[in-house]
């Protein structure tokens, strides 16, 4: 039975387990259904399951709640591995089979362009994954001097861990030697290919990592792509678009420790990176040399601070900003250069959906094809292709705005 009593204020869902069927999931992977015609999000719920529930939070707009039984439960879901699941909030898909986290973050992207940029589905490429579990090569630990581990879900209380299933397996074993002697937030790196490790115990302040065969120094503040398969493969499939388009010169945005320009040096003529973290730059820097790498040149700074750097001599840019998205600056300095192709990698489809209703103004987007980066979450990569729309570049030719 489906229980909706109209008359029932928040105190009295309160003390009642109410029992709800799921409609379908939202973008963070929770269930929804409705109660007295209000939206009710319910973690651990999937689409077709009837379960019971307890109401834990209510806005004016929606309810929040938890399952606490499920009745029927779908052909979807999964055991979940993770002691800590519950705790920790990390893996807000653990329950959902990895078929069907597929599926979804699929779904979310075309909704999302849907929504958002009135974006064909039909541009929406399949999603590239791996495997769902062992695929991490960085973690933040977070200790208060006597506990170490991950925070609880929207909270700073720490939940203490010996092992988290997303961890490569010999990060899981360095964690068993971390001790709890700093308040600060320790962080664990290793280099897929030589597993070096970077970590307190030992003195090494930096690692060797690869990605195909080019090799990366990362250090600990330095960003650097925490799932290599996935990246590699997302890599190679830049390094084919910038083949096939014949690019020369090309900017690399947000570039990190200059991975991807690197990745593509030996397809172009030049490479300009900007990255406003100095250790990353410095980074970048010996990465081009550890490379060979002669035609990358790296620059610290804010994108959108640096914009008279973005010329019209670029015929390609490379798009690698953080969740935020692009700066409004960098938005108009790039319709105002107009490279010929822009290639726009993304961890937020809805900052990317804002984005690209902009850049249409100038650039027909080619496709889009979501990337499984971060397993067992609700987060995904996606790799955007745009080219500028045909006779925008001749238009500005003949006015004398762009010049080869």
């Amino acid at each position: 039975m489906l229980y909706f009593i109209k008359s029932m204020c928040y105190n009295e869902i309160e003390v009642r387990n109410l029992t709800v069927q799921i409609e379908k999931l939202d973008h963070y992977g929770r269930g929804i259904t409705r109660i007295n015609d209000k939206i009710c999000f319910v973690e651990n719920a999937l689409p077709k399951e009837i379960v019971e529930i307890k109401i834990i939070k209510e806005t004016k707009k929606y309810f929040l709640a938890t399952t606490t039984k499920i009745i029927k439960k779908s052909e979807d879901r999964t055991d979940i591995p993770c002691p800590y699941t519950n705790q920790c909030g990390g893996c807000n898909l653990a329950h959902l089979s990895f078929e069907k986290e597929n599926e979804f973050k699929t779904e979310k992207v075309k909704e999302i362009m849907n929504k958002f940029a009135k974006i064909d589905s039909k541009i929406i490429k399949e999603i590239v994954y791996d495997k769902p579990y062992h695929y991490r090569n960085k973690i933040t630990l977070h200790t208060n001097g006597n506990k170490i581990g991950l925070y609880q879900k929207e909270s700073n209380t720490i939940t203490p861990i010996t092992k988290c299933l997303l961890l490569n397996d010999k990060l899981n074993e360095e964690l068993g030697n971390i001790k709890p002697k700093t308040k600060k937030d320790i962080i664990l790196k290793i280099g897929n290919k030589t597993d070096e490790i970077l970590s307190p115990t030992n003195k090494n302040n930096y690692i060797i990592s690869y990605i195909g065969n080019k090799k990366y120094k990362i250090s600990e503040k330095s960003f650097f792509q925490v799932n290599s398969v996935i990246t590699e493969k997302l890599y190679e499939e830049i390094k084919r678009i910038i083949q096939d388009k014949k690019s020369k010169n090309v900017l690399d945005l947000y570039c990190g420790t200059g991975t991807i320009g690197i990745y593509i040096h030996e397809c172009v003529d030049k490479v300009l990176g900007i990255e406003s973290c100095k250790e990353a730059v410095e980074d970048a820097n010996d990465n081009k040399e550890l490379n060979n790498a002669t035609n990358c040149t790296y620059k610290l700074g804010k994108v959108e601070d640096l914009t008279t750097e973005l010329t019209k001599e670029y015929d390609t840019a490379i798009i690698d900003p953080p969740r935020s998205g692009l700066h409004k600056n960098v938005i108009k300095k790039l319709l105002e250069i107009t490279p010929k192709n822009l290639i726009y990698i993304s961890c937020d489809p809805v900052t990317l959906a804002r984005d690209l209703n902009l850049l249409k103004e100038k650039y027909e987007i080619e496709y889009i094809r979501p990337y499984n980066m971060f397993s067992r979450t609700y987060h995904v990569e996606c790799c955007t292709v745009l080219s500028l729309k045909k006779g925008k570049k001749e238009e500005e030719v003949k006015n004398g705005i762009y010049r080869n």
